[in-house]
């Protein structure tokens, strides 16, 4: 019996797959030489070639892209220097002035220290606005030594008296002639006494500042009538006694 044979050669369709590839190589060999070719005709059209102009626009564009990032990337680095720069300003500007605030500040201080050193070096007064009734060394009866050993200064009774300068009270009390009598140790060793007081407003080893109110004046003790009795002397010791006035202008009093 005869077998069933087929005749040799291509007499079939290709297949799918081979037809989709023919394709796919069509539209690359048309992409690659710009050619449509006609497989009914047999003819073949140009494509269109792309202009220049057109072939160049990306590159154009990533040159102008480039530029423009330039320039912001420029403009953000040049406005962080200025920011920079104004911080840097104001930081200064803050620390000068902190600096400026603390000089004055110590000037102040300093200001201050030197007045409060004036004040408890100066002397004053012993009795403000006053003046000088009886003369240092004086003589006459009146007086156990025979002459006198301090000064009278001009006061009504109950008048403030002062301090004369910085220093210590040492006694606060009764004194026989003196009446009631204050005696102060003045920073500087010397010793005033203020006598024939009506009220005593200081204690024993209190400090005392220039011009600070001890007491009021009388007439307490051996006196004719109210003033204050001012001594000034070298110790604690009666009879270490030196003028008064000589001792207040010595020390910047105007007397």
């Amino acid at each position: 019996m005869a077998s069933f044979t087929r005749a040799t050669g291509k007499h079939r369709r290709p297949s799918r797959l081979v037809r989709s590839g023919a394709n796919i190589a069509g539209i690359a060999t048309l992409a690659t030489t710009g050619v449509v070719a006609s497989l009914a005709s047999g003819s073949a059209l140009a494509a269109p070639a792309q202009p220049p102009e057109a072939e160049q626009t990306g590159l154009r564009q990533a040159i102008v892209l480039d530029d423009s990032l330039a320039e912001t990337i420029s403009a953000q680095a040049q406005a962080q220097r200025t920011a920079a720069d104004e911080a840097a300003a104001r930081a200064r500007a803050e620390a000068e002035a902190k600096k400026r605030a603390a000089e004055a500040r110590a000037r102040k201080e300093r200001a201050a220290r030197e007045a409060e050193r004036k004040r408890l070096n100066a002397f004053v007064l012993p009795v403000e606005g006053s003046y000088i009734s009886t003369a240092y060394g004086a003589g006459g009866g009146a007086w156990s030594s025979g002459a006198h050993t301090g000064v009278d200064f001009h006061a009504a009774a109950g008048t403030s008296v002062r301090a004369v300068g910085a220093g210590t009270v040492v006694e606060a009390g009764w004194a026989g002639a003196y009446g009631y009598n204050v005696v102060i140790r003045m920073k500087d060793g010397t010793y005033t006494q203020y006598g024939h007081l009506s009220a005593i407003r200081v204690s024993v080893g209190q400090s005392v500042t220039p011009g600070q109110r001890i007491a009021l004046s009388g007439s307490t003790g051996n006196t004719s009538g109210p003033h204050l009795h001012f001594e000034a002397r070298t110790s604690a010791d009666y009879g270490s006694d030196m003028d008064p006035v000589a001792y207040l202008r010595s020390h910047g009093v105007r007397i």
